[in-house]
Parts: structure tokens; sequence; C-alpha cells
């Protein structure tokens, strides 16, 4: 009895990426429009799913170049720019055969794709570490050194020592492991892209944490950024506790 075109479709809905082909297959003889229609959004699933590993793997290049070390680390920060709170850099050693998909510059991810590799991120490295400076240690060493004393930190709290750095465009000070600085990094390094999503993932929920405490600077919508809202705020307010003074003294 010929099966009918929503248990079909079911039947596509629950399956496994690796069964998809399987299911074309068993189905491709079936000409009925509705089946047709299933067979090619999976088609077309398949091959987004290939030229996603494509990209991944393209990726790899420079884990791939440097694959004689074993403990290859990615760097990369987030937060250089705001008006307020912290400066975070994340450390990520992955697995050489590392599998995960979506893997990106984290300011090219939504939200809710970073919060999601976040977890990935973090159950399936080796190693992966956080370094933060905050407001005062900023305004006291100014932003580029914070950024170098919070990259070091993410480095000290790896539960594995790295045989060599890929930094995002930096050369990390008073680090003597080897380095590798590459432009633009967290575009072309699969290590340091996923050091940029959990760096920015760590920050982004700290921000909305400070925005339950001190809500008239909208931290969550705009994580401490010199928005035109946050401008306005800081005016009628003053600054706070975690606002960078060297930053904000045009404001107010």
């Amino acid at each position: 009895m010929e099966k009918k075109i929503n248990q079909i479709k079911e039947e596509f809905q629950a399956a496994d990426i690796h069964m998809l082909p399987v299911l074309i297959k068993e189905y491709e003889d079936d000409l009925r429009n509705g089946v047709v229609s299933i067979r090619k959004k999976y088609q077309s699933v398949l091959v987004k799913q290939e030229t996603e590993k494509n990209r991944i793997e393209a990726m790899k290049h420079y884990e791939r170049e440097y694959g004689e070390y074993q403990y290859i680390c990615g760097i990369d920060e987030v937060g250089r720019g705001p008006l307020a709170g912290p400066v975070v850099a994340g450390a990520v050693i992955l697995p050489k055969n590392c599998d995960i998909l979506y893997i990106n510059d984290s300011k090219k991810l939504s939200e809710k794709k970073r919060e999601e590799l976040y977890d990935i991120i973090m159950e399936k490295a080796i190693a992966a570490g956080i370094g933060m400076v905050g407001p005062q240690r900023i305004d006291e060493i100014n932003i580029l050194q914070a950024t170098y004393e919070a990259m070091r930190i993410a480095i000290k709290s790896l539960s594995v020592l790295p045989d060599i750095l890929l930094n995002d465009a930096v050369t990390i000070p008073e680090v003597t492991i080897r380095q590798v600085p590459i432009i633009k990094g967290d575009a072309k390094s699969i290590s340091i892209a996923a050091a940029s999503i959990i760096a920015k993932v760590t920050r982004d929920r700290l921000m909305k944490e400070y925005d339950e405490l001190i809500p008239q600077y909208s931290f969550r919508e705009n994580k401490g950024y010199g928005t035109a809202v946050h401008i306005e705020a800081l005016k009628q307010f003053g600054a706070s506790p975690i606002h960078r003074s060297t930053f904000i003294k045009n404001f107010i």
C-alpha cells in the first residue's frame, strides 16, 4: 500500500542528516508532486550541509599549516570599543578532527546561533579559557594593554598548555608560547572563530546581568556600546560603576 505524502513528510522530518540520502533514494521513483517537493527540499538541505562542510574545511587552513603542533589555541577578544563593561578574551583548543559546523566570526552569527555554538564548543573543545579585564583596569593601563592582559589570563586559565597560539591580528607581549598573528583571523581560522564566539557570548551574558542591576543604560540592547540611547542616558544619569572613564569624557 502506497504511503500517504504526510507520512513520508514525517519520515523526512524525523530523519537524521545521515539518513536523508537513504530516504531520497527510497522515494526517487515516487513522482507525486508532494513527494517530489519533499525530495527537492531535503536534497537542498544536503547541498547546503556539504557547502558548510567545505567552508569549515577552508577555515582549518592554519590549523593544517601548523599541524605538527599538538595543541593549537585560537585567541580572540571582544569589547575593545564599548563605553562600559570589561574587555573579554577567549582561548580555545579544538580537537584536530573538529567537526563542529557553522563556526564563524562571532559578528557574522545571530545571537541564537552564537549561544548554540557556545555550548557545543565548550562541550567538544580540548580546553577553553576566558580572560576578563574590567573598566577601572582599562582606564589605568589603556584598552590595548588591557586586551593583552585579558588574553594572557585566558591562556593561563586553560586546562592544557598550548603549543602554539593563533591570534586575531595581534602579538601578545609577555607570552613565551609561539604566536601567529592572523589579520581578520576570526574569519579565517576555526580556532580563532571559536574563541571569538565564547568571548562574545560570555561578555553579552554579563552585560545582560548588568542591565538587571542598572537598567537605565539599556545594556541588554547595546552591550555597552555608544548608541544614541546609551549616550543620552549617560548625559541624564552620569556614569555607572562599570563605565570606562577614559571612554566617556566627551559625553559627560
